[in-house]
């Protein structure tokens, strides 16, 4: 039987504040740092997935600047066996809305440094990401310590 496929879409978010480059991580329910990302719903695009899911989970809207990286991973599910998952993550630009986790969802949402966000994602974060923040930082020009 084939597996089972699944979509989901995010973003590495960042805004400059007094000229100042800040990037956003969550907090997901699992006490692990992570980006904003869900699943695609019908009718969507991948890049409408990204901005929604942002959107609904740290109150942020954004747009895209380009796509940093596609994450693919196979995992069990329950019911439906062996699903293969794919992750597209997008560089995206803050543009407004009032920062606020979705607490269904997710435990915070925070700005920070790049180095700061660097050092919480490497100690805290999934593995798997290090290669989505390193890249979109390196898009803003970002060099890591």
């Amino acid at each position: 039987m084939a597996a089972r496929k699944e979509i989901s879409a995010g973003g590495v978010v960042y805004r400059y504040v007094g000229g100042e480059l800040e990037v956003q991580l969550i907090q997901d329910r699992y006490g692990k740092v992570s980006l904003a990302k869900g699943k695609m719903e019908p009718g969507e695009t991948v890049e409408q997935t990204a901005l929604r899911e942002i959107v609904e989970e740290t109150g942020i809207e954004g747009k895209i600047i380009e796509h940093v990286d596609m994450i693919a991973y196979t995992y069990q599910h329950p019911e439906y066996g062996t699903v293969d998952k794919e992750v597209h993550y997008y560089l995206v630009e803050a543009l407004g809305g009032e920062m606020q986790p979705q607490v269904e969802e997710i435990k915070g949402v925070a700005w920070y440094t790049p180095q700061e966000a660097w050092d919480k994602q490497v100690n805290e974060g999934y593995d798997n990401n290090d290669i989505i923040l390193r890249k979109a930082l390196q898009s803003l020009d970002i060099q890591l310590g």
